[in-house]
């Protein structure tokens, strides 16, 4: 079904431009030059597809610890948490990439390259949405459950990860699911600082063959089979932790 859903956003795409001289020739795998141009844009594939899953790694690991705060009743701690999260829900993540990749070695002689800032760059931004989503999944956990752990001797973080945490994360899994292909789109901005990923591929292609519609077409294309791959993982991830 989704195989024949690309062909038809393919087909239609190319109707409309019915005025268009398309050129698929130049990713015609029978042909020497369009096979090349096919593994080349394929070629960022695993850039593409390692930097977001490191990103979400970290993200997440960032996430959980700074949505903890926001469970504490002093406001001074949870004060750490709002002022992180809305710190780095404010900036574009374009314009944070810029500044931990340019910005850095200048202020901080902290020379970085650029597969780390823009990993350092993804998962900062990210982890301040995933904070949230932490938080909302934690506080959902009724009081009564939390109760319970105490009477039978738990201490906090026995609480935590025995009772809490894994009711938590059957709830906030589909949010957690759209950031992870939040963040797979937003890789594509790694190109910028000069990172070889499916954007960057597309791009150099580009101004090699002259055909920036069909490049870029192809580009839609293999962003939107990746997501559906990883949104088809995530609902049987979800089905597996279904209560």
């Amino acid at each position: 079904m989704k195989f024949f859903l690309i062909i038809f956003i393919l087909f239609t795409i190319t109707a409309c431009a019915n005025n268009y001289n398309w050129g698929w020739y130049i990713l015609d795998p029978t042909l020497e030059n369009g096979l090349t141009n096919l593994e080349f844009l394929i070629s960022g594939l695993g850039l593409t597809v390692s930097i977001s899953f490191i990103s979400i790694f970290f993200s997440l690991i960032i996430g959980f610890l700074i949505s903890i705060p926001s469970l504490s009743k002093n406001k001074y701690i949870k004060s750490f948490n709002v002022v992180y999260i809305e710190f780095f829900r404010a900036i574009p993540l374009l314009v944070l990439l810029l500044w931990v990749y340019y910005g850095l070695p200048i202020v901080f002689g902290i020379s970085l390259g650029a597969f780390l800032a823009g990993v350092i760059s993804l998962a900062l931004s990210d982890s301040a949405f995933e904070a949230e989503i932490f938080r909302a999944g934690l506080q959902s956990v009724e009081l009564g459950q939390r109760d319970a752990a105490k009477s039978i001797g738990l201490n906090k973080f026995q609480e935590m990860r025995l009772i809490v945490f894994p009711q938590a994360i059957r709830i906030i899994l589909p949010a957690i699911g759209n950031q992870f292909v939040y963040v797979l789109k937003m890789s594509s901005l790694v190109s910028i600082i000069g990172l070889a990923d499916l954007t960057r591929k597309a791009n150099e292609l580009v101004v090699t063959v002259y055909r920036p519609l069909e490049i870029y077409t192809f580009l839609v294309l293999e962003y939107l089979v990746l997501i559906i791959i990883i949104s088809y993982l995530i609902r049987k991830l979800e089905k597996r932790l279904k209560i």
